[in-house]
């Protein structure tokens, strides 16, 4: 199939070629070349470069534009001059066929006196050989790589890393062949000498096959022919199709491609020889015309897709549509309108590319097929979206440069206000989507980071740093994004002629105006700065300010969100937050006291209580959280129901409520089994072993004496 190929490109290459060279059926020997003197005067006029230069100029197509006029025309006005310059575009073509045989004639005269010594075999010969080499060096790259080749197919392909290796790796061996081809043909040309008419056919006719062999190396690496051995083919491609399907679109891209190079290289070679821009148009519609065949064959004689049939439209609709694209295109360019031209061509090629692109990333990047490995569906995302702002950029500059042939990067005085409100525009639209992508990436990566990030928890340097992330990483979210859109608006606004420097005066005037007006905010934001400067609070940590404590839950650049652990939620301005209390900061050392009753053996309970604080300690449960075990300080006082004692324990924060509940319960179990009394108010009655009545009957009541 390669050698079916390469023999097709060399075939079609070499009858071109000879038509070009030969310029009719008229033998060099029939006819008597001019007079040499003036052929050699000819062929120097050519070679001045003011000249080359003055034909490289009549090579472009020519643009039209429309005269501004005082009065804004009318649909039927406008209606009426696209027609008119239809009709004498086609008129100019008509009356440019006539011309063709004397162009050719003078043309081949050109080559009958440089070419004299080596005629049109050998020139044919010579390209063919040069191509050829090519070709062997290439050989010779691919043999020195066989342990690379041999490697890429063990690459796995069943993960989304194991297929981006794999594409990888395809891509450079592609650079490597395509390097080899290039060296091999072109590049030993250029180290010999030769005449500067030939140095350039052979030159321009090389590139056609260089162009060719770099889309061919593309297509293996997007579309892997089956015929390239691989085992499992379908595994490696880009996009999702069949064995016939990767085949057909290589084969068509491989002859299409070869094809449009081969007219333009013909078309530029045409105009050295002395054809005029009617002339080349002419020629160029009849090959247009043989390029609406081929991608018309390509369309037509695509294989089937299972995927087709569950699509909104069928394929026969859809090789109709795209049948009327190409028709349109082909009218367009040659009825000569070239802004319409591209501006077709763009409104269809941009969507078409943007879902290929799409289908191709969601390809290559889908899970793995047991599901163990998954892309980040953020970042997947974010390729996405930069393919398709390149590709719209792209566009952009194609229809600015060759719809309105207007230069983006430059600006002279002979611009028109439209030239200049269109590159403003231009510059405008590519800034900000430049800014919408930007945007995209930066929250894209502080999304992904706050969900790598753990559940917040407290004591250890890891959770320390993923709270502080959590904290500022928000608070950089805002700042960006209002340093963005800031910087895209001042940009955008450049690129469109207004002057932005008395802008930023204003906004500093402004701002100071605004600082002093709204001072309490201005005071909010400051404060807020220099609490995260000096890491007073984090995310998840429990703080008291003042009447206020809780949770922290959030910021902004003004406040902070304090959740109670009752429910409710304060939103507290940083100007009014004053001294912080941060209860959720390294370690904490937990008190609290148990009585005893007064005949307990104090040793015996600190035994205990000691007992206790190793249980707790070696409990997998608080293991984790304890810092320093539970243990007995000493008597802390003597109460009126018994003996209290004062009990000490170092966790982490937020974890002591939990460890303590736990060695309250222990506590009572181990002094109950060891008789350790815990005692409880009681009120004791005592009346000397007499009963009430008797006790009520020596009351004596006395009188109070009379006063005197």
């Amino acid at each position: 199939m390669i050698r079916f190929l390469a023999l097709v490109r060399v075939l079609v290459l070499s009858a071109v070629l000879l038509a070009v060279a030969s310029f009719g059926q008229a033998g060099f020997a029939a006819e008597q070349p001019p007079p040499p003197q003036k052929v050699e005067q000819l062929i120097e006029i050519l070679s001045d470069p003011a000249v080359k230069a003055w034909l490289a100029q009549q090579t472009q197509a020519p643009t039209s534009t429309p005269a501004a006029s005082a009065e804004p025309a009318d649909a039927t006005t406008i209606l009426s001059s696209v027609l008119a310059a239809i009709k004498s575009h086609g008129r100019t073509l008509l009356e440019a066929y006539p011309r063709l045989p004397a162009q050719f004639e003078r043309a081949r005269n050109i080559l009958l006196l440089e070419f004299e010594e080596w005629g049109v075999l050998g020139i044919l010969v010579l390209i063919l050989g040069f191509i050829a080499a090519g070709f062997v060096l290439d050989r010779l790259a691919r043999w020195a790589t066989r342990g690379y080749r041999e490697w890429m197919t063990t690459i796995p392909t069943g993960n989304p890393r194991g297929r981006l290796k794999g594409l990888g790796a395809r891509s450079l061996y592609a650079s490597i062949m395509v390097a080899a081809f290039i060296i091999g043909s072109a590049g030993v040309f250029l180290a010999f000498e030769w005449p500067p008419l030939l140095r350039e056919i052979v030159l321009a006719f090389l590139s056609v096959a260089i162009i060719t062999r770099i889309v061919l190396m593309i297509g293996r690496v997007v579309l892997m022919p089956p015929f390239l051995g691989l085992p499992d083919s379908q595994q490696y491609r880009v996009l999702p199709m069949s064995d016939a399907r990767a085949t057909h679109w290589y084969i068509h891209a491989g002859i299409n491609t070869a094809w449009f190079t081969f007219v333009g290289a013909t078309l530029s070679l045409l105009a050295t020889f002395g054809f005029d821009v009617a002339g080349r148009t002419a020629i160029g519609a009849v090959a247009g015309l043989v390029q609406l065949i081929l991608l018309l064959a390509a369309v037509w004689l695509r294989p089937p897709a299972a995927s087709e049939q569950v699509r909104r439209i069928g394929p026969r609709t859809l090789s109709w549509l795209l049948t009327a694209f190409f028709v349109v295109l082909w009218l367009l360019r040659v009825s000569g309108g070239y802004t319409a031209f591209w501006i077709v061509f763009a409104v269809v090629a941009v969507p078409a590319a943007v879902a290929i692109t799409k289908k191709a990333v969601y390809h290559v990047l889908r899970p793995s097929e047991d599901g163990s490995e998954t892309f980040p569906p953020v970042t997947i995302a974010v390729i996405d979206r930069g393919i398709r702002v390149f590709l719209i950029i792209a566009a952009a500059l194609l229809l600015a440069t060759r719809a309105w042939g207007l230069d983006v990067f430059g600006m002279t005085k002979g611009d028109s206000a439209f030239e200049r409100l269109l590159r403003g525009g231009l510059n405008a639209a590519v800034i900000i989507l430049a800014a919408d992508f930007g945007w995209s990436v930066a929250k894209a990566l502080i999304a992904r980071k706050l969900t790598e990030v753990m559940p917040v928890g407290h004591g250890t340097s890891a959770n320390a740093q993923q709270a502080r992330l959590l904290t500022l990483l928000p608070i950089f979210q805002n700042i960006l994004f209002a340093v963005i859109i800031v910087m895209a608006s001042l940009m955008t606004l450049s690129s469109l002629g207004v002057e932005i420097g008395p802008l930023i005066a204003g906004a500093g005037v402004v701002g100071v105006a605004i600082g002093f007006g709204a001072q309490t905010l201005v005071k909010d934001v400051i404060s807020g700065m220099f609490y995260l400067l000096d890491d007073a609070f984090r995310i998840g940590e429990y703080v008291e300010s003042g009447s206020y404590k809780g949770t922290v839950e959030s910021f902004s650049l003004r406040s902070v969100k304090l959740r109670h652990h009752r429910g409710y939620l304060s939103t507290v301005p940083f100007g009014e937050l004053g001294a912080v209390q941060n209860m959720s900061r390294d370690w904490v050392i937990d008190k609290f006291s148990v009585t005893v009753d007064y005949d307990t053996d104090i040793e015996k309970a600190r035994k205990l209580i000691k007992k206790l604080g190793q249980e707790l300690a070696a409990d997998p449960e608080f293991a984790p959280h304890i810092i320093e075990p539970l243990k007995m300080q000493g008597v802390q006082n003597f109460g009126a129901y018994g003996i209290e004692l004062r009990l000490k324990m170092m966790t982490k924060p937020g974890e002591q409520f939990t460890i303590r509940r736990k060695a309250w319960v222990r506590l009572k179990e181990l002094f109950e089994k060891n008789g350790i009394k815990i005692p409880f108010p009681t009120v004791h009655v005592k009346g000397g072993g007499e009963s009430i009545e008797t006790a009520a009957a020596q009351m004596v009541i006395e009188p109070k004496p009379a006063p005197t």
